[in-house]
């Protein structure tokens, strides 16, 4: 897995965790969904690369 892509999977799923938990917190579920999709979006690119790393 590239470090830089790595990268990106990570801040994702972090980004997109701390978006879901304030979010839902404050009531906002329509943001914490945003939220969600964006931690979901970064594990599945760590899939993704991990899926890669094993072909190579």
């Amino acid at each position: 897995m590239s470090g830089t892509e790595k990268a990106k999977a990570r801040m994702e799923q972090i980004a997109g965790k701390a978006v879901r938990k304030s979010a839902h917190a404050l009531g906002k579920e329509g943001l914490a969904a945003k939220g969600a999709a964006l931690e979901t979006r970064g594990k599945a690119r760590e899939v993704k690369e991990k899926a890669k790393d094993g072909l190579g």
